[in-house]
C-alpha cells in the first residue's frame, strides 16, 4: 500500500520515529491508524447511545411523559420544584 503525506505531516512522522518512541515511520503510521481506529469505534458508540437516547425522548413524548419549557423560567421552576 502506498500514500502520500504532505511535508508537514512526513515531518511530524520523522520526528515521532526520531524520537526514539518508534523505531521507524511504520510505526508510527501504524500508531497513528490503531488511534484513528479507536477514535471512530468511540464515535460509533457515542452515536449508538445517542441514537437511543433520541429513542426514548421520542418514546417518552409519544406518551405524553414531558414536559415543554417555554422559557428559562419555566425550566427553573421546574427544578425548584425537585
Amino acid at each position: 500500500m502506498n500514500f502520500s503525506l504532505t511535508p508537514q505531516l512526513e515531518s511530524f512522522v520523522r520526528e515521532c520515529a526520531e524520537s526514539g518512541e518508534y523505531n521507524n515511520a511504520s510505526e508510527v503510521v501504524r500508531e497513528a491508524i490503531r488511534l484513528l481506529k479507536r477514535t471512530a469505534e468511540e464515535r460509533d458508540i457515542k452515536l449508538g447511545h445517542l441514537r437511543e437516547a433520541i429513542a426514548e425522548g421520542d418514546d417518552a413524548i409519544s406518551r405524553g411523559d414531558s414536559y415543554v419549557f417555554n422559557s428559562v423560567e419555566d425550566l427553573d421552576r421546574f427544578f425548584d420544584e425537585f
